[in-house]
């Protein structure tokens, strides 16, 4: 096997430290991103061009994921929280969209290619929503 030759990995496959994988690559940046993310949300929440019902929806939201009473039980191991995390991203996309890209660059104060990996990140996200709950939830946050 050489070295410059990229190999599929096998589900069975232990993966030697050195090799990197793309998957890990993007949870680092998924990780690198939130400090600027917080900081970013603070700000917009702050900002009075920012429409209000965005700010009320993402506190909605920070609410539910704070409440106890959940629409899949937290006991359900990874799905509990996949409900609180996508409800936190659509209230997190409707707050950035909302906000006007030129306001939204104003208060980033990361690395663009970040502020682009939210946006693909949250573009997924409303890929995985059906079309119901997202126009749902932006008659609500709109």
């Amino acid at each position: 096997m050489t070295e410059n030759r990229q190999e599929r990995v096998r589900p069975d496959e232990v993966v030697p430290p050195e090799r990197s994988l793309q998957g890990s690559k993007l949870i680092q940046d998924a990780v690198m991103v939130i400090p600027n993310l917080v900081k970013l949300v603070g700000r917009l929440m702050t900002d009075p061009r920012v429409p209000r019902r965005s700010k009320i929806a993402l506190g909605a939201a920070a609410a539910y994921v704070a409440s106890p009473v959940d629409l899949i039980p937290e006991v359900i191991p990874v799905i509990g929280w996949a409900d609180d995390v996508v409800i936190l991203l659509m209230a997190i996309d409707s707050l950035i969209n909302r906000s006007g890209p030129e306001i939204v660059e104003e208060h980033w104060d990361g690395p663009i290619d970040l502020l682009s990996l939210i946006e693909d990140i949250l573009a997924l996200t409303r890929t995985l929503v059906p079309k119901r709950i997202r126009s749902l939830f932006d008659r609500i946050a709109g």
